[in-house]
Formats: structure tokens, C-alpha cells, sequence
């Protein structure tokens, strides 16, 4: 597929049409709350993987609703000799769980702690698996998540899954051996959505690295791609016809450029311009949005949504020499 959005230089400018809600703050603040009512109860179990130059923790802990969320935690191996380590949070993309412990070696051979969040229902399209349930109901959907409890924000899927992320960053965080202060969010897909949201909830993380994300500029995103997972919203909206207006208004909660307009922490962003999946603008929405004046995106001219890769991975690995 050739470039098929926006030229890049009308890319650099570009402003989402989303309507913030005029509670969205109080929204979150209140979803919040409402989930730390319930003991954090993060656990690390040892898990014996066979790896050498790591040490492998099976994590659980209390995320929305009090509900169990499961994570691995990787550290270099003798960690426990040295001081706090910087700390990587990573959420995955749409589908995909935690997988299996050696699915995730790159940031614990920089000799940092990295924390991956399981997504709660998900983990059975892809990679490894997961095993985290979600245990929320949900009106009429499209198969898919895109669209489970989308009636409502109160009841919508990703308001249970930005309320997991931010109890996973304090699941890290409570470990002896993190250093909170050098905390990092990351995530490609809907792992760069999650991580967008994180990035306006948690006030004091290093830096964030959200990768050709999802889960932003819902009005042009839902209307420009065919391509799943968007077009769950469209195929939900073309049964349920009338309902188009109910359904942004849940979106606009959850629209990562309004996040992005909260972003305290210098920014890594990534964009491919042949992207279907998360179409360039929605991602440059986000961007251009982020409130943090240290940001930068890498752009992959000739990529899809597969994105920059391991180029993008040596980016980051340069980029996260001066934040954590």
C-alpha cells in the first residue's frame, strides 16, 4: 500500500476534531480512586525459566475492580547485590498477552528491570498467551474488544484495561529492587494507546515510548481505515444504526490525544506512513498533541503497521541512555 494519509509535512500540523469531555479529568481521577480502594496485593513469585542472566518473577496484582492482573517481571541476573534498577513498564498489542517470560530479554540485558503487563481478556491471537480474565460483563459487541461495554464509558472494556496499566506501573514500582523515579512506559499498538494513557495518568514517569499507537483520534481513525481493529467500531455502528453519536461520546474518553494533551515526560513516538492498522495522522494527532516540549517521533516511510522494528527497538535504546 502506498503513502495513503496525509503528506508529512501536513502531518507535522495536524489537529484531531476529538471533543474532549468537559469531565474527563474528574472521570479518571474517580476511576482511579475507585481502584485503589482495593489492596494493590502485588505478588513476585521466583519462576524457574532455565534462563542464566536472568531472574524471572510471576507477578499478580489488584487492578480494576480489585480484579487479578498478571505480569512478568525480568531483572538482571544478581540484581539483588546492587541498587534500585530503572524501571520498564510495557504493555502489548491487540490480542497478544504476556507470553512466556523469554519473549522479553531485551531490556533486562540493558541491566534494567522490565515489568509486561498481561491484558486482561486477551493473550489468545498471538505470541505466547495470556492469563489474565476479565470478569466484566458486556452488552451486544462486535467480537472483538473494540466495542464491549461501548454504551457507556462507565462500563467500556479500556476503562478496565488504563486502570490495569496504572496499577502495573505501582505493581513495579513496589518491588525493592525498581527505582521508581526512573520509570518508563512503553508499547506498540494498543500498547502504544495504553502507554499514551498512562502517560497523562501518572504524573512523574522518566519518559514514555509509545510506538505506531492505537487507540487515538477515534472521529478520523474510525472513518479513514477498513482495517481492524477500527473497523469493529464500524461494523457495530453499521447494525446498531443510530448510535453513532452515544458511541463517540464513550470514545472520547479514552482517545489517546487527550491523554496526550496531559503528557508530563519526554516522549519517543514512532509513525509508519503506509500504516492501515493505526493510520499516520491518528498517530501524529497524539504527537502533536503531547504536552511535554522533549518529544520525538521516528517516522518509516515505506512501513506498514509492522512500524520500524528493530530499528525502532536501537532508537529506543539510544533514546533511553538519558531518561532511565
Amino acid at each position: 500500500m502506498a503513502l495513503f494519509d496525509l503528506s508529512l509535512d501536513k502531518l507535522r500540523t495536524y489537529r484531531s476534531a476529538s471533543t474532549e469531555p468537559e469531565d474527563f479529568d474528574a472521570f479518571w481521577s474517580g476511576t482511579l480512586d475507585e481502584a485503589r480502594r482495593h489492596d494493590l496485593d502485588a505478588r513476585f513469585e521466583p519462576v524457574d525459566t532455565g534462563l542464566t542472566t536472568v531472574e524471572v518473577f510471576d507477578v499478580t496484582f489488584a487492578g480494576f475492580g480489585g480484579h487479578p492482573v498478571k505480569g512478568w517481571l525480568t531483572l538482571p541476573a544478581g540484581a539483588g547485590a546492587g541498587a534500585p534498577l530503572p524501571l520498564v513498564v510495557e504493555f502489548v498489542g491487540y490480542g497478544g498477552g504476556r507470553g512466556l517470560p523469554h519473549e522479553h530479554l531485551l531490556w533486562a540485558s540493558t541491566g534494567r528491570a522490565h515489568f509486561v503487563m498481561d491484558t486482561r481478556g486477551q493473550g489468545s491471537a498471538w505470541g505466547g498467551g495470556g492469563g489474565t480474565e476479565d470478569p466484566m460483563g458486556s452488552g451486544p459487541a462486535f467480537p472483538g474488544f473494540m466495542t464491549r461495554g461501548i454504551d457507556a464509558p462507565e462500563t467500556y472494556y479500556y476503562r478496565r484495561v488504563f486502570t490495569d496499566a496504572v496499577r502495573a506501573v505501582e505493581a513495579a514500582r513496589s518491588h525493592p529492587l525498581t527505582d521508581a523515579s526512573r520509570t518508563v512506559a512503553m508499547g506498540g499498538s494498543q500498547g502504544g494507546g495504553i502507554t499514551l494513557a498512562v502517560g497523562g495518568l501518572v504524573p512523574d514517569l522518566a519518559g514514555i515510548a509509545p510506538d505506531v499507537p492505537f487507540l487515538c483520534d477515534f472521529p478520523r481513525a474510525t472513518t479513514l481505515t477498513d482495517r481492524n481493529p477500527y473497523r469493529e467500531i464500524g461494523s457495530f455502528l453499521k447494525t446498531h444504526r443510530g448510535r453513532a453519536a452515544d458511541v463517540r461520546r464513550t470514545l472520547s474518553y479514552f482517545d489517546g490525544v487527550h491523554f496526550a494533551a496531559r503528557g508530563t515526560a519526554p516522549a519517543l513516538f514512532s509513525a509508519a506512513l503506509e500504516d492501515q492498522t493505526c493510520p499516520p495522522s491518528t498517530v501524529f494527532a497524539a504527537f502533536n498533541a503531547w504536552a511535554h516540549e522533549d518529544k520525538t517521533i521516528e517516522v518509516y516511510d515505506f512501513n506498514d503497521h509492522e512500524g520500524g522494528g528493530p530499528y525502532q527497538e536501537a532508537a529506543q535504546l539510544r533514546w533511553m541512555r538519558d531518561r532511565a
